[in-house]
């Protein structure tokens, strides 16, 4: 039996072997993945970001629980964590800081989690975490949990891999201006304001509030009373500008949660049900799963094209250019004119 038939026959010891052939770029790899591509694209896919220190990894912890739990509320999905660590400076691999964090979920056979090294990849995601993630899709697990490295300002590689994102603040980390610095907020679905038993909170709530409409300029809030909300509260419809042209429109809501008591995850998670059906009904979930798709194309035709590129410069071409630029004597874009003609004279 291939390792892709062992996969989606439900062994686990094969999907983890899988997973590390993906990691380390091998034939088996690629070839494992061609056949299963074709059971990926049915997943939930939540990414998980925002500034070291902000309680990530309690919260994909305590939203694994969650899905797992029918006694919270939510209908029980399996569950897969792709945890991607920095690289650790002496082995290369993963710190695997996440697993110490998520030991409460070892044993549950509905859960199944990836720690990877980043590998000093930029952008918070290894090279290659969305093809992890469509081994996971393969295998069965239904949502599938996107924790990033956690490097402030590069974070926004995860927008173009989920369906939805949560950016996770803290409190008295003085990162409000760091998440309006770093487009965090444009990518983020749901703002979730992470140890709001701290001092402060109140401060974050209004700093992120005050700086959506800026982050989202086309969007605005418009509140209409129905008879439709819970127990005849209003209800609050987003809708755009009338330039805008997009329909309905998504406006990031702001929870609070202290994951590591459990506090807000319930809450946490039906608004991470009510966006899936916002991008169902929308159209907009089948918009970004081409996307997504297209990023991953364009990223494997960069690789691969500079691959076969390479092996067509002879070394001894490719060190003079790399010597002259280190001289200073050709700039970078001559540099590139070089060695795309192959002729040192030009």
């Amino acid at each position: 039996m291939s390792l892709a038939a062992q996969v989606l026959d439900g062994n686990r010891l094969a999907l983890a072997r899988l997973l590390t052939q993906i990691e380390n770029n091998t034939e088996a790899g690629r070839e494992a993945i061609n056949e299963l591509f074709a059971y990926t694209g049915r997943a939930h896919l939540i990414g998980v970001t925002g500034a070291p220190g902000t309680g990530k990894s309690s919260l994909v912890n305590q939203l694994a629980r969650y899905y797992r739990d029918p006694a919270q509320g939510a209908t029980t999905h399996t569950v897969g964590i792709v945890a991607v660590d920095p690289s650790s400076p002496f082995s290369g691999g993963a710190i695997l800081g996440d697993r110490v964090r998520m030991r409460d979920l070892a044993g549950d056979p509905g859960v199944f989690i990836r720690s990877m090294a980043s590998r000093g990849s930029l952008g918070g995601l290894a090279t290659t975490t969305a093809t992890v993630v469509q081994a996971l899709d393969a295998a069965g697990f239904e949502v599938i949990l996107i924790e990033t490295v956690g490097a402030g300002q590069a974070e926004v590689d995860i927008a173009r891999l989920a369906h939805t994102t949560l950016v996770i603040e803290a409190p008295g980390l003085g990162d409000d201006i760091q998440a309006i610095k770093a487009g965090i907020l444009e990518i983020a679905d749901i703002l979730v304001i992470n140890k709001a038993d701290r001092p402060g909170v109140e401060i974050t709530e209004r700093a992120l509030r005050g700086n959506l409409d800026l982050a989202h300029p086309n969007r605005r809030l418009m509140t209409e009373f129905t008879e439709s909300g819970h127990h005849g509260a209003p209800v609050r419809k987003e809708q755009p500008d009338n330039n805008a042209g997009y329909g309905l429109m998504w406006s990031p809501p702001i929870l609070r949660t202290v994951a590591t008591e459990g506090i807000g995850i319930a809450d946490l998670g039906s608004e991470i049900e009510r966006h899936r059906q916002y991008l169902v009904k929308t159209g907009e979930y089948k918009r970004r799963e081409q996307t997504r798709l297209a990023s991953e194309l364009e990223l494997m035709l960069q690789a691969s094209l500079v691959r076969r590129w390479r092996s067509t410069i002879p070394d001894d071409l490719y060190q003079q250019v790399l010597e002259q630029l280190v001289d200073r004597s050709l700039s970078p874009w001559q540099a590139v004119q070089v060695l795309l003609a192959g002729d040192l004279s030009i």
